[in-house]
């Protein structure tokens, strides 16, 4: 009998790609205005944002871990504005500067980061029939103003931030965590994510059952991971659901 969903928050509640993408913009916006017209914003802001999701060269992680383990999660991004604005030919910005711009990023993101249509909704009927766990990944700095953006914690009854635990997904630590707070058992809880590598991986190896979301991502074959089921977009989420309830009650 199913008793509690889990679910990935960024791109499996919420829409984090369209607040990243206004965040984003509006960077490259502020840097042309403050640097001038002949500075690739765009480059600029994009390049951040791959940074700020940890897809570094060899170089960049040698550089910025030492930097999160010694100092903080913010004290990297203002490095790495400075190193991006540097590759520029920008090679004076101040600490303070950069500390500005990465603020606002983080503002802008927070203004529009917000549920997918139909979330809010879905969460209210569950919740009468389930007990609602988020499991996200990602460091407290990041994730937690994400959470309180939305005000997930009156929609959900527990959320775990992968950087307040040991371990993240795929760890089965944290599963297993979502399984004690829901009391129930693998066989009754269902988690949806966006991740094979992180969300389903770490659903299978607690016998969890999964749902992907696919977005426009492959199935990686090589990966070898088969989720138990799949949706191309967080709208069917709530018809999936539904299905499996009413068929777990037959």
């Amino acid at each position: 009998m199913l008793k509690a969903l889990f679910f990935d928050m960024d791109l499996t509640l919420c829409d984090t790609s369209k607040a990243n993408e206004v965040a984003t913009d509006k960077l490259a916006g502020a840097v042309t205005d403050r640097f001038g017209p002949g500075i690739d914003g765009s480059a600029f802001a994009h390049a951040y944002v791959k940074g700020i999701y940890r897809d570094w060269t060899e170089q960049q992680e040698a550089r910025y871990l030492p930097i999160i383990r010694e100092q903080s999660e913010e004290a990297f991004r203002v490095q790495l504005i400075r190193d991006l604005l540097a590759v520029l030919g920008i090679d004076n910005v101040t600490e303070h500067e950069a500390l500005a711009l990465q603020q606002k990023f983080d503002h802008d993101r927070l203004q529009a980061f917000d549920f997918y249509p139909g979330i809010i909704e879905f969460l209210a009927e569950a919740r009468q029939l389930f007990t609602l766990v988020v499991i996200t990944n990602g460091p407290e700095f990041s994730q937690l103003p994400k959470v309180e953006a939305v005000k997930l914690a009156e929609h959900v009854d527990h959320i775990i931030i992968g950087g307040q635990e040991p371990e993240q997904k795929p760890a089965r630590s944290i599963f297993e965590k979502a399984l004690q707070l829901a009391g129930c058992e693998a066989s009754e809880a269902i988690h949806v994510g966006d991740s094979l590598a992180a969300d389903i991986a770490g659903a299978h190896s607690t016998h969890i059952t999964s749902v992907w979301i696919q977005h426009q991502q492959p199935l990686d074959a090589e990966l070898g991971i088969e989720p138990h089921h799949t949706v191309m977009h967080p709208a069917e989420i709530p018809a999936l659901i539904r299905t499996i309830h009413s068929g777990d009650n037959t």
